[in-house]
């Protein structure tokens, strides 16, 4: 209970964040000459469960996250800041500060990619819906991630449980008693 008698949950957190002072993490490969983004999750700061939203920041000339669709999550962009190009399906869009990407689930022809094509920060707003768990599909390399959403000590352990190509299949029997 507050000091107005309203009783308050423990677990609530303050309903407003501030996204340039949001603690943020580098989700890029050490070296990497493609990928380069601080990646600021927002949804657990502000209480949320049903709704995904972090603040992206990619530096020129690199992308935040590799092309991919999800099959079970919707998501849309907005850009605050910069100048990208949106990878969508086969086309390519040229994207500034004020636009609104959407990424609606699906197979390789909604699969997306923001990548900075300026000099300066491109930074957004990815929004996403939290269907848990997730399947990500990546066309350019041929690979799959089943994602759920847990604790973990980085926002890769936390989100992928597992990569796999489809060569590496197995029968559906595959090490069950028979």
């Amino acid at each position: 209970m507050n000091d107005k008698g309203v009783l308050v949950d423990e677990k609530m957190t303050d309903p407003v964040v501030n996204i340039y002072n949001s603690r943020a993490f580098s989700n890029a490969p050490d070296a990497s000459t493609r990928f380069g983004a601080q990646i600021a999750p927002l949804s657990d700061a502000l209480g949320m469960s049903g709704l995904g939203a972090m603040f992206v920041t990619v530096e020129p000339g690199k992308r935040a996250f590799p092309f991919h669709n999800h099959l079970g999550n919707d998501e849309m962009f907005i850009i605050l800041e910069g100048e990208g190009a949106y990878r969508f399906g086969s086309a390519e869009y040229p994207v500034k500060a004020g636009d609104v990407c959407s990424a609606p689930r699906g197979g390789p022809d909604t699969a997306h990619q923001l990548i900075n094509t300026g000099t300066g920060l491109l930074r957004y707003l990815g929004i996403s819906t939290l269907h848990d768990p997730d399947i990500t599909e990546y066309p350019d390399s041929g690979k799959f991630a089943a994602l759920g959403i847990a604790p973990g000590p980085s926002f890769l352990e936390a989100h992928i449980k597992h990569i796999g190509k489809r060569e590496d299949t197995r029968d559906y029997w595959d090490g069950e008693r028979l």
